[in-house]
């Protein structure tokens, strides 16, 4: 578990702090003297306030990881596919299958963190890529990072086989909705697209169907203030995530 830096820490953690917040693009540029004094108590604030995490001007887990992923470049990734099929009309026939979550296969190393960000809605898209084919959060950062965000704007990536990938710190407000980021939480499937990769379709396998309903089951319950889960074609002229939560379990959970 990473130290909490705050006022009056001191050594080389609060010196790598520092030389962070400054690449970062403090302003003024911080002393990088290793200890955590009241300028760099307000260049944290700054930051935190910038990238939509809780302000209170302590480094720990979430605002360490937003900011090494805001100076961090895009990595090199596959291209990214055509989005074009998102301006499809939501397929005819809705997948359907067993309503039961299933926790994911690395439930053992996964760990969904907290947030005092106040946290109403869940948002569920899809990665608007090829049936069958498996990309990763690192991918999507990439994509995400060349179009100016800060980090992948998802919290939550499910992959293919089940597994649920952590995004952005989920105490961070999300890049995934367009009006919509403040007090909702971003959760993404990879999938979306036809084989063809021009088409709009439900691609969850079975195993992505059980995680994804266990991933927003779980976060319901552990962000007491959700009151509802929706799609992101609810709120944009978009297929995105491919499929009518309201018809789906997942719009069942709260």
């Amino acid at each position: 578990m990473s130290t909490l830096l705050k006022r009056g820490s001191k050594g080389a953690a609060v010196k790598d702090l520092q030389g962070l917040l400054n690449q970062a693009g403090a302003s003024p540029a911080l002393f990088v003297d290793g200890d955590f004094g009241g300028k760099t108590e307000k260049a944290v604030i700054a930051f935190q306030r910038r990238m939509g995490l809780v302000v209170d001007g302590k480094v720990g887990t979430q605002t360490r990881t937003a900011l090494r992923m805001a100076i961090a470049p895009p990595a090199p990734a596959r291209p990214e596919p055509d989005k074009s099929a998102m301006a499809q009309p939501l397929p005819a026939e809705p997948v359907t299958g067993a309503a039961r979550a299933i926790a994911p296969p690395n439930v053992s190393a996964l760990q969904l963190l907290d947030t005092a960000r106040l946290i109403n809605e869940i948002i569920v898209h899809c990665a608007a890529t090829p049936e069958g084919k498996d990309f990763t959060v690192a991918d999507i950062r990439s994509w995400h990072k060349q179009r100016g965000f800060s980090d992948v704007g998802y919290h939550y990536v499910v992959y293919r086989d089940g597994r649920i990938m952590l995004g952005r710190p989920v105490g961070q407000v999300g890049a995934h909705v367009a009006e919509r980021n403040t007090g909702t939480i971003g959760v993404c499937y990879i999938g979306g697209l036809a084989a063809d990769a021009k088409t709009a379709k439900d691609t969850r396998t079975p195993a992505q169907r059980g995680a994804l309903l266990w991933l927003v089951k779980t976060l319901a319950k552990k962000h007491r203030g959700v009151k509802k889960i929706s799609g992101h074609n609810q709120y944009a002229a978009k297929a995105c995530p491919c499929f009518d939560v309201r018809k789906d379990p997942l719009g069942a959970i709260v």
